[in-house]
């Protein structure tokens, strides 16, 4: 074996999150740090949520480096991509380029020539290159590592020549019941084999008998999300056995996105894994008196559907900061998130205790703007920076220093056209990266929040990286609308019940 020998910096990254340690991941470590030894870069490959970026994150972690992740988009352009190499080989960090063969094919061809040249001033041993016209200093710790999903749409075939220039390396299947049992053994459980052999068997029947469902992921980003939250729930809830714990964390993650016919069939996987065990009911006291409180003062009815669906969205809200509600017309989507913001700001405001005030919500429709108008963008001629409005928003929202919710509202169909480029802020990175090089770190008390009909056109990148709340118009029924509606009449004419319930 031919072992990567460097010089390890001393950097203080506090005490973070490290990944789980698999023959997958050590294979990898393998192909990225000999890639480096030949002064070449990195390319990790294979579908969403296998951990391509997060292996490339910790392996500079491990060696002392700082990873600088920028997600890909169409709307890059061979200046900012320069712009990029060049902070890159001047500061030493490593750049995990996601989503790369999302670029244009036309500024592709172009930046092959730029990583060429720093490639090549590496493997020479240059302290100083000549690197678009300009001489700089070139630190010989810098990487350049590039993620690709092959076979999704709006991605591109990368050029030979660019291909050369990176050591590929697959990455399809991790192991998941390995992975299962380190976080849980991390988050304090016990018996931990059984309990990940478990989880794992739950999500492997998942996605062999349930529907093929556009809005479902049964992965090992939903695996990673719902042990972390059973991990919260465990330190809340001390009196419960772990099984307990497991099952509703199990339960509180997965059924707020199945439809009707496959929640039945979900409950009989659950209790063929965990027979006897009973899942442990929550008291949501002041949320679901908050809630019904909220409903009758904006003149709805007290629906046990809509006030489940409610609590719902609260839970996976918890645990995920993207959350993505969808269902049809008429389904209730906007009512459950804002009855939810309503019942929470009324039940902060109501404890002195609590630091949060309010819950402000930033509505924005992804569909009545360019991706320009959207994101920003650059003006080639002049190089002139025109800010975008997701950009302004985001900027001036993640800046606030206040303890206010905040909630950036996404109402609008989802595509690949828009979507693809909040990759890397819907998830564990949260950083918004622009075309002009800025990047927007989303602190915890900002989320974002999709209303979407449905999910027909979005990848799995995406439906993986977010919690899912589903909404059926056929759950609601007709009858609620029929009683508020008459709710209204009453109050101008107490005695029209009598005529128009016959006539309905």
């Amino acid at each position: 074996k031919q072992w990567y020998q460097r010089r390890v910096a001393i950097t203080a990254g506090g005490n973070s999150g490290r990944l789980v340690i698999t023959p997958l991941t050590d294979r990898c470590y393998m192909t990225l740090t000999t890639a480096l030894h030949l002064h070449r870069g990195g390319s990790p490959k294979g579908p969403a949520g296998t951990g391509k970026t997060e292996t490339v994150k910790d392996l500079g972690k491990a060696l002392g480096d700082y990873v600088i992740v920028v997600n890909c988009s169409e709307g890059l352009d061979f200046k900012s991509m320069g712009r990029m190499f060049s902070g890159l080989a001047q500061t030493g960090a490593w750049g995990c380029f996601d989503e790369f063969n999302r670029i244009n094919i036309e500024v592709l061809s172009v930046v092959a020539q730029q990583i060429l040249s720093i490639l090549s001033a590496l493997a020479a041993g240059y302290a100083r290159f000549v690197f678009e016209c300009r001489e700089i200093n070139l630190v010989w710790s810098c990487g350049i590592f590039i993620t690709m999903n092959p076979g999704y749409a709006g991605r591109t075939e990368l050029p030979d020549n660019l291909k050369s220039m990176f050591r590929p390396i697959s990455m399809v299947v991790p192991d998941s019941c390995l992975i299962s049992e380190i976080i849980l053994f991390g988050e304090g459980f016990n018996n931990t084999k059984v309990l990940a052999k478990k989880v794992f068997t739950l999500y492997s029947l998942a996605v062999q008998q349930l529907s093929q469902q556009e809005h479902y992921d049964f992965g090992l980003r939903a695996l990673v999300s719902v042990l972390k939250y059973a991990g919260r729930k465990k330190r809340l809830l001390t009196e419960y056995p772990d099984e307990e714990i497991l099952l509703l964390a199990m339960k509180d993650m997965n059924v707020a996105k199945l439809t009707s016919d496959d929640t039945p069939l979900f409950n009989g996987i659950v209790q063929d894994l965990f027979p006897g065990v009973e899942t442990p009911v929550l008291d949501y006291g002041d949320l679901q008196t908050a809630i019904e409180t909220q409903l009758t003062t904006d003149g709805m009815q007290r629906v046990p559907v809509i006030i489940t669906k409610v609590i719902q969205l609260y839970e996976t809200k918890n645990s995920r900061h993207s959350v993505m509600i969808v269902g049809d017309t008429g389904s209730g989507k906007s009512v459950v998130w804002k009855v939810l913001k309503n019942a929470l700001t009324n039940m902060w405001r109501g404890n002195a205790a609590e630091s949060k005030n309010c819950v402000k919500e930033y509505p924005i429709n992804p569909k009545a703007l360019s991706l320009g108008e959207l994101y920003g963008e650059f003006d080639l001629n002049t190089n002139e920076w025109t800010d975008g409005v997701l950009s302004a928003v985001m900027r001036k929202t993640c800046s606030e220093d206040s303890a206010d919710e905040k909630w950036i509202l996404f109402d609008g169909p989802v595509d690949t056209l828009w979507i693809e480029s909040m990759n890397s802020v819907m998830d564990d990175n949260k950083v918004l990266t622009l075309i002009n090089g800025e990047r927007i770190s989303m602190p915890s008390q900002v989320s974002l929040l999709f209303e979407v009909g449905d999910l027909s056109v979005a990848s799995p990148a995406t439906v993986s990286r977010c919690g899912m709340v589903y909404m059926s118009s056929l759950d609601l029924g007709w009858q609620p609308y029929v009683d508020s509606w008459l709710s209204k009449k009453k109050e101008k004419s107490p005695d029209c019940d009598s005529a128009l319930i016959p006539l309905l």
